[in-house]
């Protein structure tokens, strides 16, 4: 059986995307998969990493103001039908799987005008433009959240919610090993800061211009700033021995595992992972994506109880008060916790390759 799986463009892309490939090789391991994605984006290293081939596409996102890079646009996406047309033809796959980004448009296309069956995983509330056209075409939509009815063909929905590493599933008797890890105190109150691989710039001006607030003998702070801005933002800190501020996190397991309160962009991956280990949760919604689904995405879980959201613009003067309050309110954490928790979904990834494997069976 062969499977292609497009996608990418960022981590929220990324990770679901292995997370399905990883489902299937435990359900089939002789499965020949090929990914699909965007030349100079992150799944170009992601993806041979974790043992997989994958072939690159000359595309990129269209920018809705008027740029120069629109010019090439056209260009770009000639370029890639016409790839993604010899890929489907030399691979010969039962069924494209799309996951969103720049790549999985041209490519399931092509998979679609060559009769390949393809199943498309929309990861927020509000689904993307890519997505969206391709829905007529798809055999089976898995969604992340309820009421895609509004955009897309109700018989082929499936709410799956959206696949996540599995190392964060079970976090049980980690947070002893997460505090040795990063250096923490078991006796005070952590929050842990994170705005993706390259950071969210509001988020950390947030903390800065509150810096004095955190200085706290019964708190610490884990800070994710991201590749972007590590320089700009490490030298402040430097006299805070309660806060630790890193690019990156590895081990986002052990973050999770010792964490009392998360501050978190509302991206659908991130989302998803808070979901499973049912954290309280203040979510700052990145202004600066598509169609604002980073706010759909938040609100979906505001309007349970499950999230406090904080906006963009309110951020500086709001967010590390409201981050105090919460590490001080043991009833809200737990009420927020237990709503929370039942929107996670850890059987995500193996629903979804049981789909993709049905779909292929019914050719055969």
């Amino acid at each position: 059986m062969k499977i292609i799986i497009s996608g990418g463009g960022t981590g929220g892309h990324v990770y679901p995307a292995l997370a399905i490939a990883n489902a299937l090789k435990r359900r089939d391991k002789d499965i020949e998969l090929l990914f699909v994605g965007a030349k100079g984006k992150l799944e170009m290293e992601k993806v041979p990493k974790a043992g997989y081939p994958i072939e690159g596409l000359w595309i990129s996102g269209f920018h809705r103001k008027l740029t120069l890079r629109n010019l090439m646009f056209p260009f770009k996406l000639l370029s890639s039908l016409v790839k993604a047309w010899g890929i489907v033809r030399r691979f010969k796959p039962d069924v494209a799987v799309g996951v969103g980004g720049y790549a999985s448009g041209p490519l399931l296309e092509m998979a679609a005008r060559r009769g390949v069956p393809i199943l498309i995983q929309e990861q927020n509330s509000h689904a993307g433009v890519t997505n969206r056209i391709l829905s007529k075409k798809a055999t089976v939509i898995c969604t992340a959240y309820h009421g895609m009815e509004k955009v897309f063909p109700k018989d082929k929905i499936n709410l799956t919610g959206n696949p996540v590493r599995t190392d964060i599933i079970n976090l049980e008797g980690k947070r002893g090993e997460a505090l040795a890890h990063f250096g923490f105190d078991p006796n005070k109150k952590t929050l842990f800061v994170m705005g993706g691989s390259l950071g969210a710039k509001t988020v950390n001006e947030s903390l800065k211009a509150e810096l004095d607030l955190l200085k706290r003998d019964d708190i610490q702070v884990l800070w994710q700033a991201g590749r972007l801005y590590i320089e700009e933002y490490a030298p402040l800190v430097k006299d805070y021995p309660n806060i630790k501020i890193t690019a990156f996190i590895d081990r986002m397991d052990l973050a999770y595992a010792m964490a009392d309160v998360v501050v978190s962009r509302a991206g659908a991956l991130s989302i998803s992972e808070l979901c499973l280990v049912g954290l309280p949760t203040i979510l700052v919604p990145s202004p600066n994506v598509a169609e604002d689904h980073q706010t759909h995405n938040a609100m979906a879980l505001v309007d349970k109880e499950a999230a406090i959201l904080v906006k963009d613009k309110e951020a500086k003067a709001l967010l590390v008060k409201k981050a105090l309050h919460l590490l001080e309110d043991s009833a809200m954490q737990q009420n927020l916790s237990v709503n929370i928790k039942k929107l996670g979904r850890p059987e995500a990834a193996n629903e979804i390759a049981a789909e993709v494997l049905r779909i292929a069976k019914a050719l055969h």
